[in-house]
């Protein structure tokens, strides 16, 4: 099989190239990529000469504007990344019998309610981010191509910045710290999402009738506190000297931003484990080994 993966250097993508190279020959590429491997999605239409030259079985997308509040201030550059070349792509895996794997997100939602959400929620999106990237799904799924969608929540990788490691500097640098405590969500490693990705993607090249919408997110649930607190805890218990003494709970009213986030961001990954033979790891098993990693 030979798989076309682009946004390569993200943290999703990195951890694609290791999870999707034993299933073949992987062509990774990113918008800084050598001109003949060059994904620039900033103009769509340039993406159909790549996936000419690769001539892929499979289209892996994870590139994405994802600078939530910047995508407040430039919608028409974040629609054409999040929606204008997905349905690119869609198009042409449709033209070509290509399995195209995109990644989407809890920001479809208004963040309502307390329960998690299942595929057949209702959307309505509260910022530009939200509405692009719900965008870009609907564009898919048009499209009539066999497609892998996987909406996932609060993603992070031991690889570049991430919240862990925000906290950890600022818990050595001050005595109190302030975290929003009425976001709730489940933090799902990127590890955790590409090794999903290589497994589900083999089930759906050899059964089209299995793609379709997924949530892929880790089990259980936290608030950005509570995530802070087990970040705080890990790190005491592993040696580190840090200045925090209190970190105080505060409402996401109290940390305005451009863009709006959604409170509720659970969501149900039933279909994906009953679909797949799947069953997703509480969040903290998979934090717990990040921390490993950079507290090392």
């Amino acid at each position: 099989m030979k798989l076309l993966l682009l946004g390569c250097k993200g943290q999703v993508g990195w951890e694609l190239q290791r999870a999707l190279a034993p299933l073949g020959e992987v062509v990774a590429c990113d918008f800084d990529s050598p001109p003949e491997q060059r994904a620039d999605f900033t103009a769509p239409e340039s993406l159909v000469a790549l996936i000419d030259r690769v001539r892929p079985d499979a289209i892996v997308n994870a590139a994405a504007h994802t600078a939530v509040d910047k995508a407040e201030a430039e919608p028409e550059l974040a629609r054409t990344i999040n929606a204008a070349a997905p349905a690119v792509l869609a198009r042409e895996a449709a033209a070509r019998g290509a399995l195209l794997v995109h990644y989407s997100t809890d920001y479809v939602f208004d963040g309502s309610g307390s329960t998690p959400r299942d595929e057949s929620a209702p959307t309505a999106p509260l910022s530009v981010y939200g509405r692009t990237k719900l965008e870009g799904e609907q564009a898919i799924r048009a499209s009539g191509c066999t497609h892998l969608i996987l909406r996932t929540s609060w993603v992070y990788a031991a690889r570049g910045g991430n919240f862990a490691r925000t906290m950890l500097r600022l818990a050595a640098e001050r005595e109190e710290l302030k975290v929003i405590d009425d976001q709730v969500g489940a933090p799902t490693g990127a590890e955790l999402l590409a090794d999903v990705t290589a497994h589900a993607l083999v089930r759906v090249r050899a059964e089209s009738a299995l793609g379709g919408l997924y949530h892929c997110v880790a089990a259980g649930e936290t608030s950005w506190h509570g995530y802070a607190r087990h970040v705080i805890d890990a790190a005491r218990a592993a040696g580190r000297p840090l200045a925090v003494k209190a970190m105080h709970a505060i409402p996401t009213s109290a940390y305005p931003t451009p863009a709006q986030r959604p409170l509720n961001s659970r969501l149900a990954a039933r279909k994906l484990e009953a679909t797949f033979g799947l069953v997703m790891p509480p969040w903290q098993r998979g934090v717990d080994r990040m921390l490993a990693e950079i507290l090392a």
